[in-house]
């Protein structure tokens, strides 16, 4: 799979690291209530979606810089990469 870096080009999917999914997430606070449930579930129990999904994908032997992919997860199919608007995201 191929991803166009919108600062290196159009580079193998092996220098870059997924992250997941690039929507904001929210950490569990772990002083909460049920915390070990919360953080299980939130670690573990996440949607596995059919279709287009955006995602975050670190590159990591290129510009170093955060991206948002639109991936289609049936296909691979990538239908655009964006520099990351909020890097501060990544968990």
């Amino acid at each position: 799979m191929l991803i166009t870096c919108p600062y290196c080009g159009a580079r193998d999917a092996h220098e870059f690291t997924y992250l997941g999914d690039a929507e904001l997430i929210d950490r569990p606070d772990p002083a909460g209530p049920e915390a070990e449930a919360a953080f299980h579930a939130h670690v573990y129990l996440r949607d596995n979606p059919a279709g287009p999904h955006r995602e975050l994908w670190y590159h990591g032997s290129g510009c170093r810089q955060w991206l948002t992919v639109t991936r289609d997860t049936r296909t691979h199919a990538i239908a655009s990469v964006v520099a990351a608007a909020r890097p501060e995201v990544a968990r």
